[in-house]
């Protein structure tokens, strides 16, 4: 009985794939594999999410004008005097304007959901006049400065709470409650695509 014959016979029998044949199943599993992952994952992504726009919204708060007297100001420093309210005292009362500069620094429009300052929800008014502002009752507001057909004082407002790619404009509110001088507010914007801006207003002052 030949015993080496044997154990050459079962050595040779438990030899492995060769490594060129082990390198090429593993690389023929990766692609499929890669091909697999590939068709499943375009499942997730719609044509208007490849070729629609972008929807980063960025928005930019320049300054404001806070002060408690009869003529404020806009963005482009004309004087308004839409002020409603007392303006004897040092004081911001209930019904008086903050006029908030703002600029959509998007490449597309964006639209105002939400307008906080303080403790107050402001609500938008489409007021295509500046002269109406005076009419705006407490915890409203109008988007001023932009395009319109009517102006007053050089000023326009808009029909809609939009603001254009690149545009800037003074968000004009009627205070919702008395707010004493040197306060430190927060105004808070939120779009409709969700996105959120914060800035700080300081009562009785003007900035920017």
């Amino acid at each position: 009985m030949n015993t080496n014959n044997d154990n050459r016979r079962l050595h040779r029998s438990r030899r492995g794939v060769a490594p060129v044949i082990a390198t090429l199943l593993l690389v023929a599993i990766a692609v499929v594999g890669g091909a697999i992952v590939f068709a499943y994952s375009q499942n997730f992504f719609s044509s208007s999410q490849i070729s629609g726009r972008p929807t980063i919204e960025a928005v930019k708060i320049l300054g404001y004008d806070a002060r408690a007297i009869d003529t404020i100001q806009n963005q482009n420093g004309v004087d308004f005097t839409a002020n409603a309210g007392d303006n004897d005292d040092a004081n911001k009362d209930q019904g008086e304007h903050v006029a908030v500069y703002i600029k959509n620094d998007s490449v597309q429009s964006i639209t105002l959901s939400e307008l906080r300052f303080g403790g107050g929800v402001y609500s938008f008014t489409g007021n295509p006049t500046i002269a109406n502002l005076a009419a705006m009752t407490s915890g409203q507001y109008t988007i001023a400065g932009v395009g319109g057909s009517a102006i007053v004082d050089g000023i326009t407002t808009s029909s809609v709470a939009d603001i254009q790619p690149g545009q800037t404009v003074s968000v004009v509110l009627a205070l919702s409650e008395d707010m004493k001088s040197g306060r430190d507010t927060q105004f808070k914007l939120t779009t409709t695509n969700g996105a959120v801006f914060v800035g700080t207003v300081v009562v009785g002052q003007q900035s920017g």
